[in-house]
């Protein structure tokens, strides 16, 4: 094994477990796959990939409060996120993706 750092400034989590209605998860309601799909997207669009990884994730023990996506490793975490919420998401990637780049050139 070898440790390495990461080569991505943020990796975006959305959360696709699926409980299959025995208890709340993520997937109810199927959304987080179209979100998913939309902050991908995204990232392609806005010219980060390379730099911002978005991965699907199993259970992060947080499944009442989801869908979620959590950012790392800034610890951002967006509970109850939606397809709809996708665009306020990425606004939330590019302003750390900012503030990574201030702090490099200081």
């Amino acid at each position: 094994m070898k440790k390495e750092t990461s080569p991505y400034t943020c990796h975006v989590f959305v959360c696709t477990n699926d409980r299959h209605g025995e208890r709340k998860s993520c997937a109810d309601g199927n959304g987080n796959a179209r979100l998913k799909e939309h902050l991908k997207n995204g990232v392609q669009s806005r010219g980060w990939k390379g730099r911002v990884r978005v991965s699907s994730a199993g259970c992060m023990g947080l499944c009442g409060r989801g869908p979620n996506v959590m950012v790392y490793p800034q610890k951002v975490w967006f509970a109850g996120a939606s397809p709809e919420d996708g665009e306020k998401i990425l606004g939330e990637i590019a302003r750390l993706l900012s503030a990574e780049e201030e702090g490099a050139t200081r």
